[in-house]
Formats: C-alpha cells, sequence, structure tokens
C-alpha cells in the first residue's frame, strides 16, 4: 500500500499512543507471552511506522511479557526447490556452495514485513539459530523461546512455536489472515502421518562452512485459511481493530489442537482416498 492511501484509510494519524489504546481494548496485557504477525500497511498511516508499533508492543506487555516474532530467512534453502522466482539448474550448485552462513545478527528476514525485519535488531531482542525459520524474542521469555532451535523438523518440538506452546502464549494475527499463521505448522508436525522431505542450508561444522541436509516435513499452508475459518467458527478468538487492520487475538495452544485434529482428520480422509483409488 503506498503512502498516500495509507493516510487515505485512517480518518487520524496512528500514534505509538493510539497503538497502545487499541491493543489493550483487544485484550493483551502485561505479562503474556505473544506471538505476533503483522502487516504494517494494513494499520494505514502510524507516526513512526514499525518504530512506533514494537514500542506500542513492548508497552503493553511491559518486561514481564515476552514478544515473540517469525524473523525466517527462506532464501537459505536449497536452490533446486526455490519457486518464486526458480533459479537457472545450472546456477544451483553455485548458489549452494557460495550461500553465506547464517547469522542472526545480519541476516535478513525474507517476505516477513517491516516490523519483524526492524524487531531483530532491536536492542534486547534475541534470535533463534536456525538458518531459515528463526524467531527473534523480546522480554522476560526472551531466552527460552529462542534457545535449541535445531536444524531437523525446523518448526516442531525443538522450535520457538513449541517453545511458546508450553508457556501457554497468544497469537496475534495484525493485520494478516491465517495462511499467515505460523502456529498451524506445528499441529502439521504433531498430526499423525506428516509427509517428510530432505531440505539443506548452510551450515558451520568443527569451524567450517559446510552444506546440511536435514529432514522435515513438506509444508501445506494451503490448507491454513481453511483450518482458521473452521476454528473460528468454535468463537474461540477476540477480534478488533488496531488501526486500520483487522485483526485476531487467540490462544495458540488453542490453536494448535485444533489444527492438529484438523489435520489428523484429513490424513485419514486423503488415505482412504488413495486406498480406493488404488484398488478401484
Amino acid at each position: 500500500m503506498s503512502e498516500a492511501k495509507s493516510i487515505a484509510s485512517v480518518s487520524q494519524p496512528g500514534t505509538r499512543q493510539s497503538v497502545v489504546a487499541d491493543l489493550q481494548r483487544l485484550g493483551i496485557v502485561p505479562g503474556m507471552v505473544l506471538l505476533v504477525h503483522s502487516s504494517l500497511s494494513k494499520m494505514g498511516w502510524v507516526n513512526g511506522g514499525p518504530v512506533a508499533v514494537i514500542q506500542a508492543l513492548m508497552d503493553v506487555l511491559t518486561p514481564e511479557g515476552t514478544l515473540v516474532m517469525p524473523t525466517h530467512s527462506s532464501d537459505y534453502s536449497d536452490p533446486a526447490k526455490w519457486q518464486n522466482p526458480p533459479v537457472p539448474q545450472t546456477w544451483q550448485e553455485t548458489v549452494r556452495e557460495t550461500m553465506p552462513l547464517f547469522d542472526p545478527r545480519l541476516t535478513p528476514t525474507r517476505g516477513m514485513g517491516r516490523i519483524p525485519e526492524l524487531f531483530r535488531t532491536w536492542p534486547g531482542v534475541e534470535r533463534s539459530l536456525h538458518p531459515q525459520m528463526s524467531f527473534s524474542a523480546w522480554g522476560r521469555y526472551a531466552d527460552v523461546v529462542t534457545d535449541g532451535h535445531i536444524l531437523e523438523y525446523s518448526l516442531g518440538e525443538s522450535s520457538p512455536l513449541a517453545r511458546v506452546y508450553d508457556l501457554d502464549g497468544s497469537i496475534l494475527l495484525l493485520g494478516v489472515g491465517y495462511d499467515n499463521n505460523t502456529s498451524l505448522h506445528l499441529a502439521e508436525y504433531r498430526a499423525p502421518n506428516p509427509p517428510l522431505i530432505r531440505n539443506g542450508a548452510p551450515w558451520s561444522e568443527a569451524g567450517r562452512r559446510v552444506w546440511k541436509e536435514f529432514d522435515d516435513i513438506d509444508f501445506n499452508d494451503d490448507l491454513f485459511p481453511e483450518v482458521g475459518q473452521a476454528f473460528e467458527r468454535k468463537a474461540l478468538m477476540k477480534t478488533g481493530r488496531i488501526g486500520a487492520a483487522k485483526c485476531r487475538l487467540m490462544s495458540q495452544r488453542a490453536a494448535v489442537d485444533f489444527a492438529q485434529a484438523w489435520f489428523s482428520e484429513y490424513r485419514t480422509k486423503q488415505a482412504s482416498v488413495a486406498v480406493r483409488k488404488q484398488s478401484g
């Protein structure tokens, strides 16, 4: 959204103070563990942009709370699997050999938006060490959320998503839909028989850079809007606006548990269809 359209979408400028008021009205309180997925452009014009939004989130949560954001860098992955856009096959080995090592201080996010990209550099913010699927966190449980994030099964039980679940955290979808709700990937892992793939990333072993392959699941976030709409029909969330942005606030644990059951049923049906086709 252009700046002119952002101005036209609201009757008053957004400010740090107005965002605080909107967050509190939605139900965000001091001490919460809050995983935020965001679109700054959907909020309309905010004085200070991502700086004001991050400050407002921290104001409401206080240092006793914990603010978490996805800071993924999906381009630190096997170029053979790149689709948007793909690279020529003749480039792929060169890309693998020369891709820089992930550095939590330097490696930028990709496709996450302006708020997470600034948040990862904020003083006092910790970032997990997964080269593709890192998360950043600030506040009381920042270390708990970001520690121990291993390569294999990047959004599974070692991931910050599982730590937010353990801490009974909440999810804020700030101007974005269920297709951005990364926590539903944790449910994909926990449902039976997830489809598996091999992935790769640059990694440091014994002080030298190597290309490391690892096991993961084949994510299917195309299903997330359908899962989210089914969850929303249970009325297990709060809705409102922050600036001009439509927002949803929900229990992460409730969303993951619901989605785990949904994916379990979906995979059972898919398996049954496959069996009927084979016996056909």
